[in-house]
């Protein structure tokens, strides 16, 4: 009996990121479904409204681009130092 999967009961289990990642977009639905107000923003001349959900995304994945950029030139220096040291 061929068993790929490695799973002696023969069912699918869900790895632990597949259930994080569930339990994170049930969670941004319950924040999307309770945060539906407006709020109003003022730069420079513009001035325009966002729902609070929407900005609360933008602003998290505006973070996480950073954040991601931020590790990227990291590891790019490291190997950088790394070639100079040789």
């Amino acid at each position: 009996m061929n068993q790929a999967s490695g799973n002696a009961s023969g069912g699918n289990k869900m790895s632990g990121g597949v259930i994080a990642s569930l339990s994170g977009v049930a969670v941004l639905f319950i924040f999307i479904v309770q945060n539906t107000e407006d709020v109003k923003f003022d730069f420079l001349f513009l001035s325009f409204t966002w729902p609070l959900w929407l900005y609360t995304i933008v602003v998290a994945v505006f973070g996480a681009l950073v954040w991601f950029g931020l590790g990227v030139m990291r590891r790019h220096r490291r190997r950088k130092e790394r070639r100079d040291n040789r």
